[in-house]
């Protein structure tokens, strides 16, 4: 069954302490052409990486939606249609917002992100709809945050649960038990992230280029195809750049309260609906402390599940094994 994707734009409100004009946030919505959209079936709203962009769950969502034809697989849960969007410094969304965001100075954050979610939740798109939000990385603090926008009273409004992969939540005191290992490793971040390339003479090149070099040699090749198309644009000149500027990408990671915040909304919203994690096997982003901290019940914080996808890293979302495994 082919799978139907709808292109949206919404207005991203700006947050009330920002003096800079509102942002735009793109997101598409994903249904399944043949057959009518369960009416009581689970609506799926996706949120990606610092780096990322929406499309990137389509190889995640298109496993979703085409299980729901067969009987051996997920029948116990309907889906309705899935969402994904754009952090608004990220994806098409950075091309549509490219002139407001030259004018720029601070750091576009998830608290940014999280007010054009919340007011897509309040809209008639997803009025009456059962939601389920599933967030990678700083797309799990995002989440999580559009969840605690709504508490205690979640169940009016339709959030049933939440998907937390390998999610960058820890607490300010846990970060700063380990202070110089996770500034060496942010440091690291924003470096390289600074000084890798941008440029590209098309987005063939930028495959080879990529196909060629860590991280992106280790991604399934779907995932490395819809970054080559939906991560990167084309200049006047025909040469390709980022969608999301490097300047950007390198300072969102120092961006660490809606971090720490996000982890004490976990602790309230896991007493109030489902909240699942999914953790790679492989540490090489997030480490064990990290994770244990996250279903750390003597704070109050209790997983619903805790799902491990073996021979996967940090980018689990971008290697086959994740869609193969977590069924």
């Amino acid at each position: 069954m082919a799978l139907q994707v709808d292109p949206f734009i919404f207005d991203c409100p700006s947050r009330r302490s920002s003096p800079w004009p509102s942002l735009k946030m793109t997101a598409n919505r994903y249904r399944i052409n043949e057959k009518s959209p369960p009416k009581d079936g689970l609506t799926l709203m996706f949120f990606h990486c610092i780096g990322s962009h929406k499309e990137v769950w389509e190889p995640v969502i298109s496993h979703i939606l085409q299980s729901q034809s067969d009987s051996r697989s997920l029948s116990q849960y309907k889906v309705r249609e899935a969402w994904a969007f754009d952090w608004p410094t990220h994806g098409e969304a950075a091309v549509i917002n490219r002139p407001l965001l030259q004018e720029r100075t601070d750091c576009v954050s998830v608290y940014d992100w999280v007010p054009g979610i919340v007011s897509f939740v309040r809209s008639e798109h997803v009025h009456g709809h059962r939601l389920v939000l599933c967030g990678h990385s700083a797309g799990a603090s995002t989440a999580a945050h559009t969840a605690a926008e709504f508490y205690p009273d979640l169940s009016s409004i339709g959030i049933t649960s939440l998907i937390l992969v390998e999610p960058m939540l820890v607490t300010r005191e846990v970060f700063n038990s380990q202070f110089e290992d996770r500034m060496d490793q942010m440091e690291f971040a924003i470096s390289s992230t600074s000084a890798k390339r941008d440029h590209w003479e098309s987005r063939s090149d930028a495959l080879q280029y990529f196909q060629k070099r860590f991280p992106w040699s280790m991604w399934d090749r779907k995932s490395l195809m819809l970054y080559v198309k939906h991560g990167l644009y084309q200049l006047e000149n025909g040469t390709v750049t980022l969608k999301c500027d490097k300047k950007r990408e390198a300072e969102s990671f120092p961006d660490v309260d809606p971090s720490f915040e996000g982890i004490l909304r976990v602790g309230e919203l896991c007493h109030n609906l489902p909240v699942h994690a999914i953790w790679g096997t492989r540490n090489d982003l997030v480490p064990d402390f990290i994770k244990e901290s996250l279903n750390d019940t003597s704070q109050g914080r209790r997983m619903a599940s805790v799902t491990k996808v073996e021979d996967c890293g940090h980018m689990a979302r971008n290697t086959l094994v994740f869609t193969q495994r977590y069924r």
